[in-house]
């Protein structure tokens, strides 16, 4: 059950519009029940929805990012892609969430939460910028898109890999935003092209996307890159990335498994810190300051030395995980509560305010940064 602080954060949205974009997406409009306008977001950023549980026993959160420009005001899209059990597992059930909304009505009231997350667009940055995507992680990134392609004009490389042209979603907008303005390029990587595709030279590439490709495609310049996807896409891409010389601090990108999955055998021999997009460093505590060599050290689930607190870490969840330790998680988004754990002793703050409030004496760690030295305790 949601608590009452959570439930007033929910508001009532109506499908107003469906779009199938291949043959697993589809693309939802949704509109305030209110008549209001939707609430601002930037580039980036997702939506939560609270969705039937087919079991019937409470409720679904799911979130999903928006592809849809920031500068529409009355509705906002998601574009879903419908989650089937794989081949040799016959017997998972599909996905939940995403069934539920491709088989939505138009017309159909949804409970929805948000905006939220930190992977957005830079819109203060000068830099040539590098969107890659793989699947349906293309979704932020085409929001974004629109943003570069009406507000700026920074040079832009939209990058994206997919089986084929039966499941490469928003293709013809990315290319019509393209065509906008001069400085925007896109490449599209298909692993296994189907003979329609090879008939129309429907991509630029095939296979996978190497470093070879992007050595190709990119000029020598100081890029900003966002990059979602699956995780063996984010894995390789990431080793690529960094194997070209593009600093990790200017790698953004949407990522749900462990943050030490994305780390290279250059990043294991420098000291260990967060590798998730860049954020500001955590101001020091007054008390931290006053003490001037004091520093502010985390310690979990009892060690005997406590780990300090790098300057530049994001989240305590990550720097759990820099460690080799393993706690629980799931969303990364301060939104399922799966990464409770117990403050023994300390403060903390949230660069993510958590969708239920944690109770008195827990924290969650996916969304939270010490603020004095602090005593954690998880599963």
């Amino acid at each position: 059950m949601i608590p009452d602080s959570a439930e007033k954060s929910f508001s009532n949205y109506k499908i107003v519009g469906k779009h199938r974009e291949s043959e697993t997406i589809m693309s939802l409009e949704l509109m305030p029940v209110c008549g209001s306008e939707v609430t601002p977001f930037t580039p980036g950023q997702f939506v939560i929805l609270r969705l039937p549980d087919p079991s019937g026993s409470g409720s679904l959160l799911r979130h999903y990012s928006i592809s849809s420009s920031s500068r529409l005001t009355q509705s906002l899209r998601i574009s879903v892609k419908r989650e089937m059990p794989p081949p040799h597992l016959p017997n998972v059930p599909e996905g939940a969430g995403s069934s539920y909304l491709h088989k939505a009505e138009v017309g159909t009231i949804l409970s929805l939460h948000g905006p939220r997350g930190e992977f957005i667009l830079d819109r203060t940055s000068p830099r040539p910028v590098l969107l890659l995507s793989g699947g349906v992680g293309l979704t932020p990134l085409v929001s974004m898109l629109h943003e570069l392609a009406h507000g700026t004009e920074r040079r832009v490389f939209f990058v994206h890999a997919c089986e084929n042209g039966k499941v490469h979603a928003l293709r013809d907008e990315v290319l019509t935003l393209a065509s906008r303005r001069p400085g925007i390029t896109t490449h599209f990587c298909y692993r296994v092209p189907t003979d329609a595709d090879e008939d129309v030279r429907a991509y630029d590439s095939k296979g996978l996307i190497t470093r070879d490709t992007l050595q190709a495609l990119l000029p020598l310049d100081d890029y900003d890159v966002y990059m979602c996807g699956p995780t063996g896409f984010m894995q390789a891409n990431y080793s690529v990335l960094r194997g070209l010389g593009i600093p990790k601090h200017r790698i953004h990108y949407e990522f749900f498994g462990p943050a030490t999955v994305l780390v290279t055998d250059d990043d294991r021999a420098a000291p260990a810190k967060t590798i998730v997009q860049e954020a500001p460093p955590l101001p020091k505590p007054e008390s931290v300051e006053r003490g001037q060599s004091a520093g502010v050290t985390v310690s979990f689930n009892g060690a005997a030395a406590p780990t300090t607190w790098p300057h530049d870490a994001r989240s305590l969840l990550e720097l759990a995980e820099s460690m080799g330790l393993e706690p629980p998680f799931s969303c990364r988004a301060g939104v399922c509560s799966t990464c409770t754990s117990r403050l023994i002793s300390g403060e903390v703050e949230y660069f993510e305010e958590p969708l239920t409030p944690p109770a008195p004496g827990e924290l969650l760690l996916c969304c939270s940064r010490p603020r004095t030295s602090v005593e954690i305790a998880f599963p």
